[in-house]
């Protein structure tokens, strides 16, 4: 019975904001419906954020992030791209500040691409996001 009971726990996706320093540095956070990752390349400079779901997200002309908390806003693109097998869709720019602000101040994010929204919670996020945005070249780099 135990056996089965730990891997019923260890199958269940982890719903922790991890931070992970590096090059490029990640943030990362999965819940049943959507595995969201954050890079951010100092080198050059780069940010990403690339949403991926089970099922396939819609073709839109504009992907947008709704932010619903203290901090709520919305914010849209039309430079979105999404994956070969339309699982996921990756917006890069070499500013995130208004998406890193909307992790780190409010109580969840929508994903709006098309006919589709996929909510994430933000519970956990403001410390991982805080250390990913310290993401700097070490010294003499």
């Amino acid at each position: 019975m135990r056996m089965i009971l730990a891997f019923l726990c260890g199958a269940t996706p982890s719903q922790a904001w991890e931070f992970t320093p590096g090059f490029p540095c990640r943030l990362t956070h999965a819940e049943a419906s959507v595995e969201v990752v954050l890079t951010f390349d100092p080198t050059r400079p780069l940010y990403s954020i690339t949403l991926t779901l089970p099922t396939r997200w819609p073709e839109a002309d504009v992907f947008g992030l709704r932010f619903t908390g203290p901090a709520g806003r919305t914010l849209s693109t039309d430079r979105h791209r999404l994956s070969d097998d339309d699982r996921a869709v990756t917006v890069t720019d070499t500013g995130f500040g208004n998406v890193l602000d909307g992790l780190q101040f409010n109580g969840t994010a929508t994903a709006l691409l098309g006919d589709r929204a996929v909510s994430v919670s933000l519970k956990g996020a403001a410390e991982p996001v805080a250390a990913f945005r310290r993401c700097a070249l070490p010294a003499g780099v």
